[in-house]
């Protein structure tokens, strides 16, 4: 993603999308879009569209944010040390657009791998299975195919 690209995507964030992505926050738990939503499809990145998650690997944590038991690949999620607030934590970022998304803990479902990324809704754009050809993400039809 080039510069100006990115600059273009940031300038289309809404207040709680650039305070989540651009600066490190977290959004209200139970207060965002995602936390409780069930329908299939992919989150991608909302600053650079790059798929980070199926609604396959979500799972309800009980912790008001929408959790993952893992990334679709490690080719766009990269996880940094955190010790902000005190404590001693897990950071993911989006590689590409370098956004902030949330935290990875290791108190997920032991049937899942034992992960909890615990993503913010600010940073992600779902696209529903339904749209994934549209939306330019066809390749991904196929993992909804085998479910």
């Amino acid at each position: 993603m080039d510069s100006q690209k990115k600059q273009e995507a940031i300038r289309k964030l809404d207040p709680m999308q650039y305070r989540v992505t651009q600066e490190n926050g977290t959004e209200p738990p139970f207060q965002n879009e995602f936390w409780n939503y069930n329908e299939e499809g992919l989150y991608v990145d909302i600053v650079s569209g790059k798929p980070l998650f199926s609604s396959l690997d979500k799972f309800d944590s009980h912790c008001g944010w929408p959790s993952f038991a893992k990334p679709l690949g490690e080719e766009e999620v990269q996880e940094k040390l955190d010790l902000t607030h005190g404590m001693i934590r897990t950071e993911v970022r989006s590689k590409t657009a370098d956004s902030h998304l949330g935290h990875v803990f290791n108190d997920g479902p032991r049937e899942l791998g034992g992960l909890r990324y615990c993503i913010n809704s600010a940073a992600l754009r779902f696209i529903p299975k339904t749209e994934l050809e549209k939306e330019g993400y066809g390749e991904y039809k196929k993992l909804f195919e085998q479910a």
